[in-house]
């Protein structure tokens, strides 16, 4: 009889890297929906700020964590509308995952 235990043990050293894999770029995909929530959220406060007068910008940067914070880029629209947009932070270093973008809109009341 021969033990298969070695042979478990090769197979699961062999698949560890891919383990890791995948566990990486499901937490990349975590990543990236927590910007584009935190984006959201930022438009929503660029957009009551724009609606009175404050600095959308200024707005949307307090409501960021400080990862997001440097990358952001807030743009008035029409009608009220404020789309902020931040860089997706990469896991692994030296990969653009490129930008999320949000709108919002809020027309001042009175």
């Amino acid at each position: 009889m021969h033990s298969d235990d070695g042979q478990a043990a090769v197979e699961l050293a062999a698949l560890l890297p891919l383990i890791a894999a995948v566990l990486l770029v499901a937490w990349q995909f975590v990543v990236a929906g927590e910007a584009r929530s935190a984006a959201a959220v930022a438009a929503r406060a660029a957009a009551r700020a724009a609606a009175v007068g404050a600095d959308p910008a200024a707005a949307a940067r307090s409501r960021l964590p400080g990862r997001l914070r440097r990358s952001l880029r807030v743009r008035p629209g029409a009608r009220g509308s404020v789309t902020v947009s931040v860089r997706v932070p990469a896991l692994a270093a030296g990969i653009d995952l490129g930008r999320v973008r949000a709108t919002a809109s809020l027309e001042a009341s009175g």
